[in-house]
């Protein structure tokens, strides 16, 4: 189903690195982030690991719907790969996604984690780079 939903939305998944699984996870993921850059529709897609607690926190941003439906379909293999080093323990949704991809995240996730959405108020995303903010000049 194809909508013209423009809301950004950002999701944060927080993994649980199986034990013995540090490497192989980490690999899973460098190839997954690679995949997506080259061909995913993510705007953005960050990882970050605390080997302490063997917790690994992903986020991803998309322009809307239309594109985390498009990067299922193209990384399934990728996911799957991902997914033999760790388990969900919570995913965040940040925006407001069509009812398609809520009833998508609610199945993939079924009740293996907490799983919170939260609709935007207010913000911005700057890519360029060499912005920088301008203090404003005082009269």
């Amino acid at each position: 189903m194809t909508t013209h939903d423009t809301t950004v939305l950002l999701f944060r998944n927080t993994m649980r690195i199986t034990d013995g699984h540090l490497e192989g996870f980490r690999d899973a993921i460098a190839r997954a982030v690679a995949f997506a850059q080259q061909h995913g529709p993510q705007l953005m897609v960050e990882t970050f690991v605390e080997e302490e607690r063997m917790l690994a926190h992903s986020f991803e941003l998309y322009q809307d719907s239309d594109a985390v439906r498009t990067h299922w379909e193209l990384a399934d293999p990728y996911i799957q790969e991902v997914m033999k080093h760790c388990r969900v323990e919570r995913f965040d949704v940040f925006g407001e996604p069509d009812a398609d991809v809520v009833a998508g995240v609610r199945s993939a996730l079924s009740e293996q984690c907490v799983l919170t959405f939260s609709p935007r108020i207010a913000g911005f995303v700057r890519f360029a780079t060499g912005h920088r903010a301008q203090l404003p000049s005082s009269s």
